[in-house]
């Protein structure tokens, strides 16, 4: 297996490395990971980094250019991401670059593309995701939220939970309910649509961790017009489902998990003794547990690499993407769990003023980490598409 560069390939990751030399420094608190009040994707933290990638066509680096993306290849898709993760910035595109403008692309109409595709490169509409519901969240097909046909417009009952980002959020793209007594697969549509439209309420969910990146979203007799279904009525299932396939695979998480890694080792080196006596037994069991996450983090780059084969012969990677965000994402609870065991007692410790144990973020990550198996599709689902889809074995 030859994992180098090809002499197209190492002149593309030249040109992105110079980018970023020029650039990178204007992103907010860099390679941190994570973003803080007033520097969201669409924030104005974040805007003299977004404007240098919509310059260079790099917000959108799989758009086609009549789009207004860079209509790059797989492959230099690949570097960008790779290079981009190893500097510690992402090209802030959000829910809307990443996954509702494609999906628009393949199904929506050219009014609804002209619409909406220009005003999500430059940020001027952001967008959350209304898929999970209280009774519907591994089994979505079992969402109940009704969309009743009234002429033009569907009124829009339900709830909708674990919606990432809508206290920020301009705009919804949801699924919801069309046709009661279809089978649950069908009878369901893609509606998108202002969340400052009479009728939503956002009331926030904060997490395990004291932070605020999900919340609930109620609808009361929303009215949504009919020109805002994204794909047929009653077919919102399959839409749906071209959209997830760009959720769950990608290079960014594999290097991520490295770049934490390094940052850890580096930590480790430099901290006082009896800080870390527990840890640094004579037994090695902490640098054991390193090695074997280093190991780790090494395979999730594999299943990266295989992500990207796949899509170079124009195929769309389906259980191999849940391999990828299974093994990645049980990876960061065990980097988790390895960081708060090198600090200690000290790595309970929640106070940001407090230098020891990355100033409380080894306690912050570690709780975190928790939702990472369950966000975009729980570990079970994905061994379930892992064993249908992937080993040809019989549904249970």
């Amino acid at each position: 297996m030859d994992l180098s560069d090809s002499a197209a390939e190492a002149a593309f990751r030249a040109e992105v490395r110079a980018f970023l030399d020029e650039h990178a420094d204007k992103y907010p608190n860099r390679g941190r990971g994570g973003f803080e009040d007033g520097e969201f994707p669409g924030s104005e933290a974040m805007q003299p980094w977004r404007d240098a990638l919509v310059e260079k066509g790099w917000i959108a680096p799989h758009w086609p250019k009549e789009y207004g993306g860079a209509g790059l290849s797989a492959q230099e898709q690949f570097v960008l991401n790779e290079e981009f993760a190893e500097a510690g910035v992402n090209n802030v595109g959000g829910f809307g670059v990443m996954m509702i403008g494609p999906t628009l692309m393949v199904h929506g109409s050219e009014e609804q593309k002209q619409e909406h595709l220009t005003k999500i490169l430059h940020g001027e509409r952001n967008w959350a995701q209304g898929w999970s519901e209280p009774g519907a969240g591994s089994d979505l097909a079992s969402l109940q939220t009704r969309a009743i046909r009234d002429g033009d417009e569907y009124v829009v009952n339900g709830q909708k939970i674990w919606t990432s980002g809508a206290h920020r959020a301009d705009w919804i793209y949801m699924l919801a309910r069309t046709d009661p007594d279809a089978p649950k697969h069908r009878g369901i549509s893609l509606l998108m649509f202002d969340l400052k439209t009479p009728g939503v309420s956002i009331r926030p969910l904060i997490n395990m961790a004291d932070g605020h990146a999900f919340n609930e979203v109620f609808f009361e007799d929303v009215r949504v017009p009919v020109r805002n279904r994204l794909g047929e009525e009653n077919r919102g299932w399959y839409v749906g489902m071209t959209l997830t396939d760009f959720e769950r695979s990608g290079i960014g998480n594999a290097v991520g998990v490295q770049r934490i890694l390094r940052g850890l080792l580096k930590q480790a080196r430099t901290l006082p003794e009896e800080q870390t006596r527990a840890a640094r037994k004579k037994d090695g069991t902490w640098r054991l547990a390193f090695a074997d996450r280093w190991i780790e983090a090494d395979i999730a780059r594999l299943f990266s690499y295989l992500n990207m084969t796949i899509q170079l012969r124009s195929l769309i990677p389906n259980h191999e993407a849940s391999m990828s965000k299974l093994y990645t994402t049980e990876l960061n609870q065990r980097i988790a769990s390895t960081t708060l065991k090198l600090f200690g007692l000290y790595g309970q410790l929640w106070d940001k003023d407090r230098p020891e144990a990355l100033r409380g973020m080894a306690a912050r990550g570690y709780l975190g980490a928790v939702s990472s198996t369950i966000a975009g599709g729980t570990s079970e689902i994905q061994r379930n598409i892992i064993a249908t889809r992937g080993l040809g074995l019989p549904r249970g």
